[in-house]
């Protein structure tokens, strides 16, 4: 971030790195935006080390090491884990580092492994993270009295934590509780992650870069409905989406709770079990979901007639839910199908983007068939909607890193007046079952938060 910027107009002139920080982020509060945080080394270098190293950052799921000894490695930027479930079933996350040189303990994304064995010194430790295993113990360290073997272990994430089988990791030995961190999301979160007693089964992740900054994505599918007429216009002229026209997203609500929110449809009229079959879902699945989602969550999609699509929990883990149709035999058929993606940050300019094929466990073999159809055709590293977002994301990216891109504010007050007033007012409660404000009609309530979040950790 240069140390001199000007704006003009309302823009700003500062002197300072300081006062070049605190106007960028004065100006995302109000939600007129410095296009250059897209494409910023030294703001990327403040979220690796200030947003990064402190907030909770998801790395996995429970169903991808289903028996003793599975593993996955997974890193939070440049720190690499080793997410495993030991002898005993319990799942760790150990730093992938050995204790002696600093090599790569597991250099394989997956597997199932008792020992983790370094290759360059050969130190082995269990998967538990013990160190049991010192090549010439005695004749180069003297046995126990030069390095006592059993007191050595990988060293573990500083937090580690689960909600409904999503694993995440915090690199800040004082965060605040998993449960506290995620507050009311914890709400929209069991949609996506508890559709059963048996909660998710997962597949993936795919995996694949693209040339952009991994907040994009993230404000994406936070809240922006206001795309999808115009981005994702001949996907719905194909007949691939279930509604009938892209411009009645605005009929369907916005929603931000604590760390996250998301996007929703406004359903026909019906109950609970009607909506539900409206998008897909089979009775036997609508039965078990009863069992589990609460009364309140039940009433948004019975009562309010709002169903849950997609979802960003800061800061960089995001949900989908939609229901396309897909061709058969019988005709067109209406399948759900749930995506969990992580925007891996590379750099100020670059995103690993991990996207898992996620269903309820319990869900028939055939449904979950389809569901897994319906996602590779609209997401993943060839869906349809994939490559229309990232055309435009890797052109926002390209176009931010430039000179003229700093004297420019994006403007991201859609929904407010110029006195901050809203266009249209917040959904009541007796309108909007769920917690958290909500909001219908176009609008970036969410982007504001979720960028107003992204300013307190750099702050």
């Amino acid at each position: 971030m240069s140390g001199k910027v000007l704006y003009s107009r309302q823009w700003v002139f500062v002197t300072d790195r300081r006062g070049a920080l605190d106007a960028v982020l004065r100006n995302v509060r109000r939600g007129m935006v410095p296009a250059h945080i897209y494409n910023d080394a030294e703001l990327f270098d403040l979220e690796r080390d200030r947003l990064f190293a402190r907030a909770w950052t998801f790395v996995a799921h429970e169903s991808e090491i289903p028996h003793d000894g599975d593993y996955v490695v997974r890193r939070v930027l440049g720190d690499s884990f080793i997410i495993t479930r030991d002898a005993g079933g319990q799942i760790r996350a150990l730093f992938n580092m050995c204790l002696h040189r600093g090599m790569q303990v597991c250099r394989a994304e997956m597997g199932n492994a008792s020992n983790f064995r370094c290759p360059y010194h050969g130190w082995t430790y269990r998967n538990d993270g013990r160190l049991t295993g010192l090549p010439f113990h005695r004749e180069a360290y003297g046995g126990d009295d030069g390095l006592a073997r059993g007191a050595q272990s990988l060293l573990p994430a500083p937090n580690f934590a689960s909600y409904n089988g999503l694993l995440f990791i915090s690199l800040d030995p004082r965060a605040e509780p998993l449960e506290d961190y995620l507050g009311d999301f914890r709400f929209y979160l069991d949609f996506y992650t508890k559709q059963s007693a048996g909660g998710l089964a997962v597949r993936g992740p795919q995996r694949w870069r693209i040339r952009a900054n991994w907040k994009i994505g993230a404000e994406n599918f936070a809240g922006d409905m206001y795309h999808t007429p115009h981005t994702h216009a001949s996907i719905v002229d194909i007949g691939l989406f279930r509604e009938p026209r892209a411009q009645k997203r605005k009929d369907g609500a916005t929603y931000w709770a604590g760390r996250g929110g998301g996007t929703t449809y406004k359903l026909p009229p019906g109950g609970f079990d009607e909506r539900m079959r409206y998008v897909g879902y089979p009775d036997e699945m609508i039965a078990r979901i009863k069992q589990v989602w609460t009364p309140r969550q039940q009433r948004v999609v019975g009562e309010d007639g709002f169903m849950i699509s997609a979802a960003t929990c800061f800061p960089n883990l995001s949900f989908v839910h939609n229901w396309p149709k897909l061709q058969s035999g019988a005709g067109d058929a209406v399948v759900p199908f749930i995506s969990i993606r992580l925007w891996q940050p590379v750099s100020e300019n670059e995103t690993e983007v991990c996207s898992w094929f996620a269903v309820d466990s319990a869900a028939p073999p055939r449904y979950q068939r389809d569901s897994y159809r319906a996602y590779l055709m609209c997401f993943g590293s060839t869906g349809m909607f994939e490559q229309d977002d990232v055309e435009n994301w890797v052109s926002l990216t390209t176009t931010a890193g430039g000179t003229m891109a700093r004297r420019l504010l994006l403007n991201s007050r859609m929904g407010l007046l110029s006195d901050d007033r809203p266009v249209i007012e917040a959904l009541g409660p007796e309108a909007f079952h769920g917690p958290g404000r909500a909001q219908v009609g176009y609008n970036e309530y969410n982007q504001r938060a979720l960028l107003g979040l992204w300013a307190d950790y750099l702050s």
